[in-house]
């Protein structure tokens, strides 16, 4: 359960952009229309220069793998052809997309029941992440839910439609578990009364009598429970004093539970859990690298299984007969996501990597055979051309090992030393990963400017040890110093220009973005800063009631005194007087992560210095940009920023 960086948010329709009413002379310094929904506060005019120069670098799309048909055993994928991501069927390999779904919002999620017979999906409005379950019958949508709460769809039951789901209806808290016959959803009924956390649920037993439930309390410690449907009664699989982390639980046909956990590892270990013992019996160990994901195919034959090596991902199947592995060898270098079994026993999945782009495969278990069925355009360009990543490796301020990717320019066509960004993970339990860069491309391929993507301490992918390294507010700093460790190492490399370093980040990585700008402005030329957190107490006292609980954990509790000092002490807010470097901050009205007001008051406080600050906000938006016009309009205003703070040497 990856968190992606924020930075890798996609998009994209030019037409949406026309230049803004040119005189009949035809001036050259036409400028293209700003979207209606965003207010750019001290951004310039973007020339319509820049829209011609970018145009091909923001006319890509992507093709995530969503599910199977099982009727048809045609092919789901998410992919945008107009403002936003849609549905769309695909009915044999590399074969025309056929647009199912058509609304104004992003669909986040869909699955199939298990005979074919109903397709649910899930949407929010603007970005606010209350997100509400459709079912698309005769193509028309059709809501199923109050249209005001949360919800969230989970597992389909095995033998009828009958659907596990997640809604906050009860409390406009925490999620409760509900079981709805979609094809009548008044009658939905409440399994699970939670009291706090992230619960959620999981899989049906093979025979339908339990159902699995989740309890996310932080991303090393995960609570499981048996319910039983008949009479509602749960049982607690785990034992509260040991956290344990556990990712992709599933029942096989034959009833066992299975797991990638890191009970009793560091890393995790794909196995079984005993539900009459709770004991985790691991199957295949790949020493130092996690199992981030895997699925069962429906006959129990085989599991395929995704490991993080580093953040490259590496697919293998296991063979449950026989016990045997073997690695998927010729796939591109990248990521893979969304694993699932057909029925009939075809793998499909989604394959993100920078000279690949972003689009669905399939794989034969028994050969290993690749099918690509999916080849989404990339703006006339051959993403083939797209530079590949180096991984960094080195040690940091304490002795800690860590890693990142580098994006170099092409040395023959940008020769000497290159401009460099830092771009910074979100999470923080997230991990930057060698995928497809969509517009920042066009930064490395025409522009000559290098991107590193750091794996600070606090990332996933690393095992728990590292990932709990930044917990509370005492050692949250050590992740910021982990970026001097990464600055020190890059500005000593001949191909970087060291008088040219930048950074910027997104969620979590805006705050180390921040903090970066104030520890090592003197080696920084200017920071761009989405959806972060300028101060820790404000963010915990603003963020969504269901949300604090689960970020206290990993920030510290801003109601205990010595913890409140500390926050505030290590908050950029408290120092935006020091912030001597330009500043651009980007912002979704909507957001329920971090509050727009996080935005507002380090841009008033960075400008009550005299410093630049520009401020992009989109009124339809929430944690980052999801709408493609929205999104072009951001990479070309940061484009700007970078041109004017970054190449020009701007002050």
């Amino acid at each position: 359960m990856r968190i992606l960086f924020y930075g890798a948010l996609l998009a994209a329709s030019l037409q949406l952009f026309v230049p803004a009413a040119i005189a009949a002379d035809d001036k050259a310094d036409a400028i293209a229309t700003k979207p209606a929904a965003l207010v750019a506060d001290q951004v310039p005019d973007i020339p319509m220069a820049i829209v011609e120069k970018t145009r091909p670098y923001m006319e890509f799309r992507t093709a995530g793998f969503v599910d199977w048909d099982p009727k048809t055993k045609a092919m789901i994928v998410r992919t945008r052809f107009a403002d936003t991501s849609q549905l769309h069927r695909v009915a044999e390999p590399r074969r025309e997309r056929e647009q199912l779904t058509f609304a104004n919002e992003p669909v986040r999620s869909a699955s199939y029941s298990p005979d074919g017979s109903i397709l649910l999906f899930q949407k929010d409005t603007g970005g606010n992440e209350v997100n509400q379950i459709f079912r698309l019958k005769d193509g028309v949508p059709i809501m199923l839910t109050d249209g005001k709460s949360r919800h969230s769809l989970g597992p389909w039951s095995n033998n009828s439609n009958l659907l596990a789901f997640g809604s906050n209806k009860r409390t406009g808290l925490y999620n409760d578990i509900y079981l709805m016959n979609p094809a009548k959803p008044d009658n939905a009924t409440m399994l699970v009364a939670s009291t706090g956390g992230g619960w959620f649920p999981i899989d049906f037993s093979p025979d339908d009598k339990h159902l699995l439930v989740f309890n996310y309390v932080s991303i090393t410690d995960n609570q499981l429970y048996l319910i039983d449907i008949a009479n509602g009664t749960s049982r607690k699989l785990t034992n509260s004093s040991t956290p344990v982390a556990y990712n992709g639980l599933q029942f096989a046909p034959d009833g066992r539970l299975w797991a990638a956990s890191d009970d009793g590892s560091d890393v995790q270990r794909l196995g079984t859990v005993n539900i009459e013992t709770a004991m985790f019996e691991p199957v295949i160990d790949e020493k130092i690298w996690d199992i981030s994901d895997f699925d069962i195919s429906k006959d129990g034959r085989w599991i395929a299984y995704e490991v993080n090596q580093a953040g490259q991902s590496v697919l293998k199947i296991y063979d449950m007969q026989t016990g045997g592995v073997r690695t998927v060898s010729d796939l591109p270098a990248g990521v893979i996501g969304g694993i699932k079994f057909a029925p009939w026993g075809e793998l499909g999945f989604t394959l993100n990597a920078n000279q690949t782009g972003s689009d669905s495969y399939s794989i034969d278990p028994e050969t290993l055979a690749i099918t690509r069925w999916t080849r989404s355009e990339t703006g006339g360009l051959d993403a083939s051309n797209n530079v590949a990543p180096e991984l960094i490796e080195i040690t940091s301020f304490d002795g800690e090992k860590m890693s990142g990717f580098l994006y170099r320019p092409d040395p023959k066509k940008h020769k000497g030393r290159r401009p460099l960004i830092i771009n910074i993970h979100g999470g923080p339990e997230g991990q930057a990963t060698p995928r497809f860069l969509g517009r920042n491309n066009y930064l490395i391929n025409e522009l000559g400017v290098a991107i590193f993507y750091p794996n600070v301490r606090g990332s996933t992918g690393f095992g728990k040890r590292f990932v709990a390294l930044d917990n509370g507010p005492f050692r949250r700093e050590d992740s910021v110093k982990d970026i001097g460790a990464f600055l020190s190492h890059l500005r000593k490399d001949k191909r970087v220009d060291k008088r040219r370093i930048a950074v910027t980040g997104g969620s979590y990585g805006g705050y180390m973005t921040l903090a970066s700008m104030l520890l090592y402005g003197d080696k920084l030329k200017a920071g761009v800063e989405v959806v972060g957190i300028s101060n820790f107490v404000t963010f915990l006292e603003n963020t969504q009631p269901y949300r604090r609980d689960l970020r206290r954990v990993e920030y510290g509790d801003e109601r205990i005194p010595e913890q409140r000092a500390k926050l505030e002490e290590i908050s950029p807010l408290r120092r935006a007087n020091e912030i001597d470097i330009p500043l651009m901050v980007v912002t979704g009205a909507n957001d329920p992560r971090v509050p727009a007001s996080e935005a507002d008051q380090i841009v008033e406080a960075v400008r009550a210095n005299n410093r630049p600050a520009w401020h992009l906000l989109a009124k339809n938006e929430g944690h980052g940009f999801r709408k493609k016009a929205n999104a072009d309009y951001q990479f070309w205003a940061s484009l700007l920023f970078w041109q004017k703070y970054l190449l020009n040497g701007d002050k």
